[in-house]
């Protein structure tokens, strides 16, 4: 079997996502897809990528792997080389699952769990997919506009939306209360006001529902570590779940400073790639929960080494989405093969609106867990309202 060609797709009115459709000669096609800088991906797919792959035997991953991830250029971050290099390693072993007949999981090992524990990462429909303008409004009013503006909610009623998804069955939640103040002095100096504010959305939380729900803190690696410390130290009387990048996560030491001080467990997340800053930070016992995006991180094949490193110094792992729904269905079959995965995220508002419009299947969410999926592969195909969207953009490049 052999690599064809690739064909890679993006819509206007989702700028920072591609999908890559990997066919084989076989009749067998593969699907990936990454976040960020889609345009550029894009280019490098067919320019770079396509020339390396096309003629492979699309069942030879690790390989193609250290090819196109451990190449001259991209191997040390998350930037444009290696994020083409994760979608088009989804795509490769959803064509194994496909050979074989098997799901992801499966291949992977078999599943650890019956089913995957979620939290719910309070963002918008429109988070992560635009410039957001702030909302004008009168006085008072509330600018949630629908059941699934958590972003706003969180700030604007945390109690509430706590008491939402408990009812939903989810467990755990992630919010960025601090992000405001920390744009405001660059992250460099918290002020009184600011820490209340920030404080009394946990405040209001834990009043309304207790310990019934888990709250984690991102803190978007927007602040210098004397802030951040100043943050955990007022944070920590609510017990939050894990504080998640509380610094530029590019140096091992301040970050295991502010893990020993701050008494708070420390998360590292998807601005992290390969094994290697993994391995540097756990190795400087700076991380307690490892928190991989498979599109960003080297695709499934980095990701499941990176959990193994994590597994190897008794750290957990919760893979990253807050961008794509192929992303959520990869994430999801690492997670179940994983013994030491304890979390897989979720955005409530992109699973009940547009990732249903992207892609054939989503995994099955049900009172704050996610099935275990039985489908060949990812067990999801993209959906034929992209292909058909009269502004998509295709692109194309087959094996000569």
């Amino acid at each position: 079997m052999k690599i064809t060609a690739l064909q890679t797709y993006r819509l206007p009115h989702q700028p920072n996502l591609v999908w890559v459709e990997v066919e084989t000669d076989a009749g067998l096609v593969g699907l990936g897809e990454t976040f960020r800088g889609a345009a550029a991906v894009e280019t490098y797919l067919h320019t770079m990528a396509a020339p390396l792959v096309l003629g492979q035997n699309p069942l030879d991953i690790e390989r193609l792997h250290k090819t196109l991830f451990r190449g001259y250029l991209g191997f040390n971050g998350s930037g444009v080389e290696t994020r083409a290099a994760s979608a088009l390693d989804i795509a490769l072993w959803d064509i194994f699952g496909k050979v074989t007949g098997q799901p992801i999981y499966q291949l992977l090992g078999g599943a650890c769990h019956e089913r995957m524990r979620v939290y719910n990462t309070c963002a918008g429909v429109d988070y992560n997919s635009k410039s957001i303008q702030r909302r004008l409004v009168e006085p008072g009013q509330s600018q949630v506009r629908s059941r699934y503006d958590d972003q706003i909610a969180f700030i604007e009623s945390p109690a509430e939306l706590a008491q939402s998804l408990l009812d939903e069955g989810f467990g755990a939640m992630k919010i960025w209360p601090f992000d405001g103040a920390a744009a405001q002095t660059d992250g460099q100096y918290v002020s009184g006001t600011s820490m209340r504010q920030g404080l009394e959305v946990f405040e209001k939380i834990r009043l309304a529902v207790g310990d019934r729900i888990e709250i984690m803190c991102e803190l978007h690696s927007m602040w210098n570590l004397t802030s951040a410390l100043s943050i955990a130290r007022e944070l920590r009387q609510y017990r939050p779940f894990w504080a998640e990048d509380p610094i530029k996560m590019d140096s091992p030491g301040a970050l295991a400073d502010y893990r020993r001080l701050s008494g708070i467990p420390v998360c590292g997340s998807e601005t992290l790639a390969a094994q290697g800053a993994f391995r540097d930070l756990l190795a400087a016992d700076a991380l307690d929960i490892v928190m991989p995006d498979l599109s960003w991180c080297g695709g499934i094949t980095e990701a499941r080494k990176i959990a193994s490193l994590a597994d190897a110094y008794q750290k957990p792992i919760a893979p990253h989405d807050c961008t794509g729904p192929v992303v959520l269905w990869a994430s999801l079959h690492l997670a179940l093969a994983s013994p030491n995965a304890i979390f897989q995220e979720v955005v409530r508002a992109f699973l009940a609106t547009f990732y249903r419009d992207l892609v054939t299947e989503l995994p099955v969410l049900e009172r704050g867990f996610l099935a275990r999926p039985t489908a060949p592969g990812l067990g999801t195909e993209l959906n034929s309202a992209v292909r058909n969207d009269p502004a998509v953009v295709v692109r194309r490049t087959e094996h000569v």
